[in-house]
């Protein structure tokens, strides 16, 4: 207990965390927004610790808010306070993830390899944990997630479900259009979005929400032509083997072209079709230590390119 009741000071982990943001922030409006709390809340945490330790810790009018001398010595004092608990924190939530620790993590295709990196991040970060890849259709990208038989899926955005948490971005890319070898548009080397309209593209059925098929698959043309749909496919090999004997052509992510040939299809960049964000997703009452240290583990990679 040595140093929590220094001076008689009880300090709230909240105050600490108002204090220090509007010391980032300068600005209580802001302030309160980031935290969702109100203004008032703000003005009473930060009044409240200037009472208790009977100095003034900001300089405040009603057009400008900065930091005291006793504010700044305060600032650097309690932010490394904060580092110090977060990195115990951090380091106890590790040695929980120990031997046997293994996400079940949902991706299109071969998108598992592209990963390869966040993989490797996450193993020697957190050792004796581990990822295990499983395929996701895109006719069908939640159940799994909601039913536990996966942990994360890897989506392409955006993603709007209610009981899903979207988590950091980790793969960015274009798109390409499968089509197959003996198409008109084989031999031409790209395709664009307007080349939709003069052919059908696989319907992926009820299982996906409209608005996340759309992001992949418009419904129409940049200049308004309509995308007609059908044949009906599931799966990925599902699409490829209807591309290949002609009966559609389908836009995909464009890792489907680095890791697989099959006969019969040729993959056609699609120059002016916006790029693909594929981030993290999983069941909100499911954020669980694993599934947070991996979150981490990509925010801290970063995104990586296709």
């Amino acid at each position: 207990m040595r140093g929590s009741l220094t001076l008689g000071l009880l300090v709230e982990l909240r105050d600490i965390e108002i204090f220090l943001t509007l010391a980032e922030e300068l600005h209580f409006g802001r302030t309160a927004e980031r935290l969702r709390v109100s203004p008032a809340r703000v003005s009473q945490a930060v009044s409240k610790q200037e009472r208790r330790l009977g100095v003034a810790l900001f300089d405040r009018t009603s057009r400008h808010v900065s930091l005291t001398p006793v504010g700044r010595r305060l600032r650097e004092d309690l932010q490394q306070a904060v580092d110090l608990l977060q990195a115990g924190l951090a380091r106890a939530e590790a040695a929980g993830l120990g031997a046997g620790q293994r996400l079940r993590v949902g991706v299109f295709g071969h998108a598992g390899h592209v990963l390869r990196p966040l993989v490797d991040a996450f193993r020697a970060r957190y050792p004796g944990s581990d990822v295990q890849f499983g395929e996701v259709y895109g006719s069908d990208p939640f159940t799994a997630l909601r039913t536990g038989d996966n942990d994360v899926h890897v989506l392409w955005l955006p993603v709007a479900e209610p009981d899903l948490t979207v988590g950091p971005t980790v793969l960015t890319g274009g798109r390409v259009l499968a089509v197959s070898a003996d198409h008109p548009l084989a031999d031409r080397g790209t395709a664009s979005l307007e080349d939709l309209a003069d052919n059908h593209v696989v319907d992926l059925g009820p299982g996906a929400p409209e608005y996340w098929v759309a992001s992949m698959v418009p419904t129409r043309t940049p200049r308004g032509r309509r995308i007609p749909r059908g044949p009906a496919a599931r799966t990925f090999h599902e699409i490829l083997s209807l591309v290949a004997a002609g009966h559609c052509v389908h836009p995909l992510g464009d890792v489907a072209a680095r890791y697989n040939s099959p006969p019969g299809v040729v993959f056609l960049p699609m120059p002016d079709a916006p790029a693909l964000q594929w981030a993290l997703t999983w069941r909100s009452t499911a954020d669980g230590p694993a599934v947070r240290a991996l979150a981490q583990t990509a925010a801290d990679l970063g995104p990586i390119s296709m």
